[in-house]
């Protein structure tokens, strides 16, 4: 099964490839040359680029070898994208655009024929004085011996040598010798626009990332939280995915915004890395900056069970955060508890909802950090007031967000689920191509309400 399902991947793959090419570079192009031959490189290439790049990461090649590889294998999966997308539209802008030229060929063309259409002749009356065949006396021999106008008409018609050439018979209507010509330049004109269009959104959704999440604020009314509560501020933080991609001066960018929320609690809710302690412990070193009234706690996500789940669980405890495995502390006016995240369970590290939150006073307000949304269902049964999740990113790409709300109860934002709350954030990074499109990164800050308040 998995075999059959690899090959029907790498079909369609090919596939939409092939109609990229076909679109971009041969339709664009008169014939076979070097236009078409680089296009073809192009899209292989960049997908070689995009597979070596991920194989890569998850084997833990070189780690320089990670950097020059990520940045254009990553992009090209995001150009891709787009480039497809855009084609794709225009298969419905190009009927469109060649029907309007269509018509205004034909228009100019009828304008062209009635501008160059002469007046009928009018033919000069003979006077009536001079008999007929007193002018073919008077004409030079050649032109009486077989050359003479027919009476009535003498003098009307111009000279031989004057007389501009017959028109040859039209080859059908107005336009149609030109329709191959129309095609090539609609054809260019649809394939330079998409590229455009692709080249641009990735750009736009690459800057978004690399300048750094934005804050949002967001207010949740529990019902068990005491009035002394009121106000209390939970900095959100999820999928910083650092990496070869996003380093150490990202990773100071995050820590920064979250400093300036001032927060009560800060809450790393999964999906820090991608890649080894060895690699990037220069990255996550900002992260020691961290700094909330009541600290800093952070779970798994499935990205750190790819990269070594022990080592970072005990790379972020150096750095000051408190990891919460299967756990729970006791904050002054309600629960924060921790579980692992599914990924876990391969290796007997999964969630343990009985172990967080088996014993605990239901009285007593609980927050459950768990990485994934799909958590929810756990956090139900057991009696959580609010979760706090990641693990979707929005989406991040763009028409991704449809896939994401297919595998998640909830993509991004808050949303209730019986008596528990579910918020999840679209994360402050980016996995594989560092572009978000649709989706921009944030890390929120959940202001706490009392309802006693």
């Amino acid at each position: 099964m998995v075999i059959v399902f690899a090959l029907l991947a790498l079909a369609v793959l090919v596939t939409a490839n092939w109609y990229l090419w076909r679109r971009l570079f041969r339709d664009t192009t008169r014939g076979p040359g070097w236009v078409r031959r680089g296009g073809a490189l192009l899209i292989a290439g960049g997908w070689a680029l995009a597979v070596v790049a991920l194989v890569a990461e998850r084997t833990g090649a070189p780690f320089w070898l990670q950097r020059v590889l990520a940045w254009p294998g990553f992009l090209w999966l995001a150009l891709s994208i787009y480039l497809l997308l855009a084609v794709v539209a225009g298969e419905v802008v190009g009927p469109l655009l060649r029907r309007f030229l269509e018509r205004r060929d034909r228009s100019r063309a009828a304008v062209g024929i009635a501008v160059a259409r002469p007046e009928p002749a009018t033919a000069v009356p003979q006077p009536e004085s001079v008999p007929a065949g007193a002018v073919s006396e008077s004409l030079p021999e050649s032109v009486s011996a077989g050359a003479r106008p027919e009476s009535g008409t003498a003098g009307a018609q111009p000279s031989s040598a004057g007389a501009p050439p017959e028109e040859p018979p039209s080859a059908g209507p107005p336009g149609l010798s030109a329709a191959p010509s129309r095609r090539l330049f609609v054809s260019r004109v649809i394939g330079g626009a998409a590229a455009a269009a692709a080249l641009g959104t990735v750009g736009v959704g690459t800057y978004g990332v690399l300048n750094g999440p934005t804050v949002k604020r967001v207010t949740v009314p529990l019902a068990k939280l005491p009035r002394a509560a009121h106000g209390y501020r939970i900095a959100v933080v999820s999928d910083i995915h650092l990496g070869p991609v996003l380093g150490r001066g990202f990773a100071q960018t995050v820590v920064d915004t979250i400093n300036s929320t001032q927060p009560d609690l800060i809450a790393v809710v999964g999906d820090l890395i991608d890649g080894s302690v060895k690699d990037l412990r220069p990255a996550a070193a900002p992260l020691s900056q961290l700094k909330a009234r009541h600290g800093s706690y952070f779970v798994t996500g499935n990205h750190e069970y790819f990269s070594g789940a022990e080592q970072w669980v005990a790379e972020v405890r150096r750095l000051g955060l408190l990891p919460l495995e299967n756990a729970r502390t006791e904050l002054p006016w309600f629960d924060l508890a921790g579980v692992n995240d599914i990924a876990g369970e391969s290796e007997g590290q999964g969630p343990d909802f009985a172990k967080a939150l088996g014993d605990r006073d239901r009285a007593r307000a609980c927050v459950l950090l768990a990485h994934q949304p799909v958590q929810i269902h756990d956090a139900v049964d057991h009696g959580v007031d609010l979760q706090l999740s990641g693990h979707t990113h929005g989406g991040q790409l763009w028409p991704g967000n449809f896939l994401a709300a297919a595998a998640n109860p909830t993509v991004a934002g808050l949303e209730r689920y019986g008596d528990t709350q579910l918020y999840v954030s679209r994360g402050a990074g980016a996995w594989g191509p560092p572009t978000r499109v649709g989706a921009p990164s944030d890390i929120t800050v959940i202001e706490l309400a009392s309802k006693q308040a």
